[in-house]
This record gives structure tokens, C-alpha cells and sequence, in this order.
């Protein structure tokens, strides 16, 4: 999964940020209910368990994370390398991230994190599965499981980055384009014309 670009999604599952001001008990009821529903482990698209029973691990802190390694599957996805001591820094400023070892070879193979106020807002940053391991459902088994973690931290706001390319993956969690008619906007460094 490939997820850098501007366009911006919002959690379906609550109100708009217009109407969400109105009814602060409709979004501690929703959160609530999404997160009890998302927690039962049944819901999952693979349990941890199965996860483990095909050779994986999963993994909530970056503390046993090889960071190199980590590179490797980002410039894998399209990303451009980065400095790995930028990446330690970025890992200790991160609320809730999650990654899947292959156990066979000691790797990451799927990673995601997420970044924020820890009480209203979060955004998903870098999303990625080593291409070799795609279309197993390692993207989505790190997808879920952050999510449930936001929402059980009440967290009603969950934005993401993501190129068009794989919106369709997306979907299905609940995520959507300019809702509200809401547009992302990113700051540029451009040069100025003088």
C-alpha cells in the first residue's frame, strides 16, 4: 500500500465536524459502539492467532523494529528513502503504530501508524506492505487494528493520505473522499515568483 498523496478521508462511521459540535453524545455513542464492535477480535479480517498460525508477528511499539528495514519496504512502495534517525524520531512522536514481522526472515513486512491529539483527531501515516506479501490481507489486519485502537481511545476524527490508486482498499473501512464537500489542503515550499 502506497499512501502519501493529498487527498483526505474521514471516518464514515461519525458526523461531520459541522454536525459533530451539535451532538457531542451522538459521537460518544458511536465511538463507543464502533470500538466494543471492533474490539471483539471475531471481526477482524484475521485473527491474531491466524496471523501466527502463517508466520507472523504483530507488533504495537518499534522497539524490535529494524529501521533499515523499514526503508526498504518504504522505497519498495514507492516512497523515497528516508533518514533513518528522521524515521526514529517521527516513531517517537507517533500515538499508536503497528507492523507485522515475517518470523521466516526477521522483516517487517506491513506497517502503519498514526499521529495526533490523542483525544479528537487522528491521521494515519504510512501505510505500506512490502510488495512480496501484498494481497494476503496483512495491509488490512494493521488497517483494523488501528483503527479499534483510535476509536478506543475515543478518538471520532481519523484522516489518511492515500493516492487514487488504492482508494478501493479503503472503502471498505469506512473511510471516505471530501465528505461534507470538506477539502484537504497541504502547505508548499514553492519558490516565490519575484
Amino acid at each position: 500500500m502506497l499512501l502519501h498523496s493529498i487527498t483526505t478521508f474521514t471516518s464514515t462511521r461519525f458526523p461531520s465536524s459541522k454536525t459533530a459540535f451539535k451532538s457531542q453524545n451522538f459521537i460518544k455513542r458511536n465511538t463507543r459502539i464502533s470500538a466494543q464492535t471492533l474490539t471483539n477480535e471475531n471481526n477482524f479480517s484475521i485473527s491474531d492467532q491466524a496471523l501466527e498460525s502463517r508466520g507472523f508477528n504483530l507488533h504495537r511499539t518499534f522497539e524490535e523494529l529494524d529501521l533499515d528495514q523499514l526503508n526498504t519496504v518504504f522505497v519498495a512502495v514507492g516512497f523515497p528513502k528516508r533518514d533513518t534517525n528522521k524515521i526514529r524520531i517521527a516513531l517517537e512522536h507517533t500515538d499508536s503504530l503497528l507492523w507485522i514481522e515475517d518470523t521466516r526472515y526477521r522483516k517487517p513486512v506491513a506497517f502503519a501508524r498514526a499521529t495526533g491529539d490523542g483525544v479528537f483527531n487522528a491521521i494515519i501515516w504510512d501505510v505500506v506492505v512490502d510488495p512480496s506479501y501484498q494481497g494476503i490481507g496483512l495491509g488490512k489486519a494493521v488497517m483494523e487494528r488501528l483503527l479499534e485502537e483510535l476509536l478506543q481511545k475515543g478518538i471520532s476524527n481519523i484522516a489518511l493520505y492515500s493516492e487514487p490508486r488504492v482508494l478501493g482498499f479503503y472503502k471498505p473501512l469506512g473511510f471516505t473522499a471530501d465528505p461534507d464537500g470538506i477539502r484537504g489542503m497541504v502547505y508548499s515550499r514553492r519558490q516565490k515568483k519575484r
